[in-house]
């Protein structure tokens, strides 16, 4: 199984919250449990700043020939109406890109990016359903979604956020990070049981318990101004859930005597405009200037050491997927107390710890009963070293791998089911296949091979003639196949099992393009270029358009300057005779085939290694040889 796993999670300014931490964690996961999976990653050019480190990060692990990089259509952030035709457009590129690399599973690490950086997602844009339901994406919560009036009151916000929504629905498969997670996407989502799947998280190894020598504690206090005990809590961000001015108004409540020992820090990446908030927030309640520390981005090197000396940690998010920090905190022996609402008593997993985040005086409470009670401090380290034990990227990564082979298993399953009754019909019948082609008297020799054909295709199809010629030379054992017309078939085409287009370069063909866009089928193609039919019916005004369409679509800007240039008939020719114009034939084609090798090697030199992946090579049929003595056969 191919894995393409969408890295941006990692990329984008996730990468300073929890977020960012799983995106990455989850991926080196799967990629050390691959086994004989072969995993790609695909990482976005217009966020540089990661990429190094992460190639470092899988050096090992993942072949630099399979991390790629696609280049998105720059700046592109949501919270700017005017940049949409940007994202819209990125989200098609990104999508083809992946297409191209044909996975079988795509993994997207983090789906709700883009919205205030050049990070751009999306599943099911390109109009490919079948590569949305190869998509796995890990779903973290469903926050905004819950709390509109919260967090979608800004039209930008709003428009951003149900865009995501929608792909979210057209993905395959959900990863939750966590049980409630899963039950809130079932719940709000209204999706079958089977498509969100628990996977629950972990933190890395470097989150360890450890001592910090005198010299180094006394250099991060001097670093952030600590000389009283620290109380601590780390959100991965800010925003009205994370309820630091709740934790701030809970630390102006405690006993006098509690409060002056100790100092409040908040190690998260805080915008100015925010830290003045919390700032004045502070004020308000009492607190003196030291009370309060804002550290601003710490590395996880300092964030761990933070842990280490913490004399609690508090946890008083109002809702989480999962809370992250939390168990960070427990791996590091950290005293850890937390919420009681949403995921955050799955991953604390002591009753004894846990508060109502909603009122200050109670947070206040539990964190005076802990500070003061030497017995329950001793019972909660000793749980958090055994709880941390509990989760494990590894076990995260392989629970992702079975639900992702899982998935590709019943999407084979369900092609396989589907081509049956497509060849062996429902029922016991044949199945009703629409041959779409010239017949004679038309002169086109590709008419002379479909009257050949069809009588081998009569013994394992109902066959009905699409036509779009006034009238049809066939043997008498043809002549009762149903003929329909263009127009007929157009507004039936959902009634056949399989429709096959026999596609030339010739103006015998002119109406199955049209009919291709809107009713995919096999393509016989029996020629690679398709640039004559096109200038030419756009030149009749048959096509308006649609030569100088298929050069910029099929070949790009330089393609469509030399198709304009030309001003007489000899300069037209040559541009026809470069350029083969069929990649929209291409893509409509559900199979294609050709009758020599050839034509793949022209595929693939014009439209890359994978381009002829799902075509056949069946050569023209010949006629077998006459047995005729050597006098006969010499007159």
């Amino acid at each position: 199984m191919r894995i393409v796993i969408d890295l941006q999670g990692a990329q984008s300014e996730s990468r300073f919250r929890g977020v960012g931490r799983y995106s990455l964690a989850l991926a080196l996961g799967v990629a050390r449990n691959a086994g004989a999976h072969e995993v790609w990653l695909l990482m976005n050019g217009a966020l540089p700043a990661a990429i190094p480190a992460l190639r470092r990060a899988f050096a090992g692990l993942v072949p630099p020939e399979r991390m790629r990089v696609f280049e998105a259509a720059a700046p592109l952030a949501g919270l700017d109406p005017a940049l949409a035709p940007h994202a819209r457009s990125s989200e098609l590129l990104r999508e083809h890109v992946l297409a191209q690399l044909r996975p079988d599973m795509v993994l997207v690490t983090s789906l709700f990016e883009g919205f205030v950086d050049d990070a751009v997602v999306s599943v099911g844009r390109f109009g490919d359903a079948a590569l949305a339901a190869r998509t796995a994406v890990v779903l973290y919560d469903l926050i905004p979604l819950l709390n509109p009036q919260q967090y979608l009151q800004q039209p930008a916000q709003r428009d951003y956020y149900e865009r995501k929504i929608a792909s979210l629905k057209r993905a395959g498969l959900l990863l939750a990070i966590s049980d409630y997670s899963r039950l809130e996407a079932l719940e709000a989502l209204a999706l079958p049981a089977e498509r969100v799947v628990a996977i629950s998280t972990a933190i890395d190894d470097m989150f360890q318990p450890g001592e910090l020598d005198a010299e180094r504690r006394a250099a991060l206090r001097a670093q952030y101004g600590l000389n009283r005990g620290m109380l601590m809590y780390a959100p991965g961000g800010f925003d009205a859930r994370k309820n630091i001015d709740g934790l701030i108004t809970a630390f102006s409540l405690l006993p006098p005597a509690v409060r002056a020992a100790h100092q409040l820090l908040i190690a998260s990446k805080i915008s100015a405009p925010d830290s003045e908030l919390l700032t004045a927030h502070a004020a308000r309640c009492g607190l003196r200037g030291d009370e309060l520390v804002l550290t601003g981005y710490v590395s996880d090197e300092r964030l761990i050491e933070l842990f280490r000396c913490a004399e609690l940690f508090i946890f008083p998010s109002l809702h989480e997927g999962f809370g992250l920090p939390a168990l960070e905190a427990m791996a590091c022996g950290a005293l850890v107390i937390g919420a009681d609402n949403s995921s955050i008593p799955e991953v604390i997993g002591c009753a004894e710890a846990l508060f109502d985040a909603a009122s200050p005086p109670a947070i206040a409470a539990k964190m005076a009963e802990v500070l003061g009670d030497p017995a329950m401090q001793q019972r909660l380290r000793a749980h958090g070293a055994q709880q941390a034990k509990r989760f494990s990227w590894d076990v995260s990564a392989q629970r992702a791998l079975r639900a992702m082979e899982a998935q590709a298993a019943a999407l084979a399953a369900a092609t396989t089911t589907t081509t049956t009754s497509a060849v062996v019909g429902t029922g016991g019948r044949k199945p009703r296949l629409a041959f779409v082609s010239p017949l004679p008297p038309e002169r086109t020799g590709i008419a002379d091979y479909a009257a050949q054909l069809l009588p081998a295709l009569t013994a394992h199809f109902e066959i009905e003639l699409v036509l779009a010629q006034a009238s049809v030379t066939l043997p008498p054992a043809l002549a009762a196949l149903p003929r329909r017309t263009v127009a007929w078939f157009a507004e039936h085409a959902a009634g056949y099992d399989q429709i096959l287009y026999q596609f030339g370069n010739s103006p015998f063909h002119t109406h199955m393009f049209a009919l291709l866009r809107q009713h995919p089928g096999v393509v016989v193609l029996h020629d690679f270029f398709l640039s004559s039919v096109l200038a030419y019916e756009q030149m009749t005004g048959a096509l308006p358009g649609a030569w100088h369409a298929a050069l910029f679509e099929a070949h790009g800007y330089g393609a469509l300057q030399a198709g304009l240039s030309q001003r007489d008939a000899d300069g037209a020719e040559q541009v026809k005779h470069h350029y083969p114009c069929n990649l929209a034939v291409l893509q409509g084609a559900t199979r294609v085939i050709v009758h020599s090798d050839h034509a793949r090697t022209l595929a693939r030199s014009w439209y890359g290694a994978q381009a002829a992946h799902h075509w056949d090579v069946v050569p023209l049929p010949r006629a077998p040889g006459l047995a005729q003595h050597s006098e006969a056969a010499r007159a």
